[in-house]
């Protein structure tokens, strides 16, 4: 997982000025390894659907995928043909490698991709690229599982794309439908700062794009699109899946131990409403209880199954500590990353002992129990002594939770006084009250809320 720095924060979402004469304001890219035969239909029918419909300037860039066919001669003879047609040619493999390269170099403000098979329907480009244009969203997908929908593929396709995006879902906790759609469009400040992040450079840069887009707080609109499956695809279905699971992992794995730097893509102040000073609005409460009642749960029915298999070769309290202890650095660690957010390993011994103190009272609370439990039958049977560990871990429960979020974890609980905000010199306006600082040596300034009279009053909310 690339771990580089990003060229800074995430840009102020505004809509796109009118572009000059000759400039495109779109740059759709149309990556293709070996596509001799399907090239030069697919751009003709994209470039006239664009001539007749789409109201900007735009180009369709070829992205020549080391081809060894006759690919690159039908991509030349495109570019030569059309006048808003170019090719690239890339001496390696990888579509990822390709979207990269070719939406790195360009200057149109809206980049999109689409496969050269055109299995979705042209007439869904134009709401894929507006809300980028209007400044509403920083990524756009075509969703072929959204429920107004049209498609038409096999069976063992459906299967493979459904589950792959419950594996998502749960793995990653994507919020997004379709990850693997080719029909996607993202804004060019947007994709300065992300693609430095993105590490995969075949089939799955589609999926940590999103992925890491999502994480950032960028907004992904979906459009739902109507796709007709094509027999005819050279995509390896059982290899893709296996690299797709590959790229799942590492991801995953990123996230946990927080090795992407995502906290530096905030955006500039009042563009996020993560970054408003809400007064008398409780903040991060119920988050954490949600959180901390999942992460709870799953810890009492990994307690419970490492209980039972203690029990067959240690006594009650032997197995109860032996349990309790390997849950409490689970369910501690559990708790650090996914309840109150912090990220990296940051504190995370210092974490971990003061988790030992909570599974000390713990271990006081149940062993009290089955303490209890033993003087008041000589030979209490397995169920019994599981009712009582429950009862006792749900009395632990609730002054875990304070503890860790009073003293465990209290960094990550809302400060009282504002945030102290990153903000590039260059994106504060004259009006605003941190203004009087530019110019300062220091790039961070405390910001009040402090907002000018004119400001829309929905912000203030």
């Amino acid at each position: 997982m690339r771990t580089d720095s990003s060229p800074g924060s995430l840009p102020a979402r505004e809509h796109l000025p009118a572009a000059g004469a000759g400039t495109p304001v779109l740059d759709v890219v149309i990556p293709v390894y070996n596509e001799e035969k399907d090239l030069g239909p697919c751009v003709h029918r994209l470039h006239d659907h664009l001539t007749r419909t789409f109201p900007y300037a735009f180009r369709v860039t070829v992205a020549d995928n080391a081809s060894t066919d006759g690919t690159p001669h039908v991509a030349a003879r495109l570019a030569a043909d059309l006048p808003a047609v170019r090719s690239v040619r890339l001496e390696q493999k990888g579509r990822g490698r390709a979207l990269r390269t070719v939406w790195s170099a360009s200057e149109a403000p809206v980049l999109a991709y689409m496969d050269v098979d055109l299995s979705t329907d042209l007439n869904a480009l134009l709401p894929l690229v507006a809300p980028l244009i209007s400044g509403h969203s920083d990524l756009a997908i075509g969703s072929r599982l959204a429920r107004s929908s049209r498609v038409v593929r096999g069976a063992k396709r459906e299967f493979i794309s459904r589950t792959y995006n419950l594996i998502l879902r749960g793995s990653l906790q994507a919020r997004f439908s379709d990850a693997q759609c080719g029909f996607k469009a993202i804004r060019r400040d947007v994709a300065q700062v992300l693609l430095p992040l993105v590490e995969d450079t075949g089939w799955f840069f589609d999926t940590e794009m999103l992925v890491l887009a999502e994480r950032a707080g960028c907004r992904i609109h979906e459009v739902p699109v109507d796709w007709v499956d094509d027999p005819d695809s050279t995509v390896h279905i059982v290899r893709t899946a296996a690299e797709d699971l590959k790229g799942v992992w590492r991801v995953g794995k990123a996230l946990a131990t927080g090795s992407l730097p995502l906290d530096r893509l905030s955006r500039p102040f009042g563009d996020d409403p993560r970054d408003r000073d809400l007064t008398g609005v409780p903040q991060g409460l119920a988050r954490q209880l949600v959180g901390f009642c999942v992460v709870g749960v799953l810890s009492t029915l990994f307690y419970l199954l490492l209980y039972s298999g203690f029990r067959h070769f240690a006594g009650s309290q032997l197995a109860n500590a032996l349990a309790l202890l390997v849950s409490a650095i689970a369910n501690t660690a559990a708790n650090r990353r996914l309840t109150f957010g912090v990220r990296g390993r940051g504190g995370a011994v210092r974490h971990q002992a003061q988790g030992l103190v909570v599974f000390g009272i713990g271990l006081a609370l149940t062993s009290g129990s089955l303490a209890a439990l033993s003087a008041a039958t000589a030979d209490p049977d397995h169920s019994t002594e599981l009712a009582v560990l429950i009862a006792a871990n749900l009395a632990a429960t609730v002054l875990r939770f304070l503890l860790f979020r009073a003293w465990v974890f209290p960094d990550a609980a809302p400060e009282a006084h504002p945030p102290v905000l990153r903000v590039p010199e260059h994106r504060l306006p004259e009006h605003h009250p941190a203004a009087a600082y530019r110019g300062r040596s220091d790039a961070t300034v405390r910001l009040q809320p402090v907002r000018p009279a004119d400001t829309d009053p929905r912000d203030a909310r």
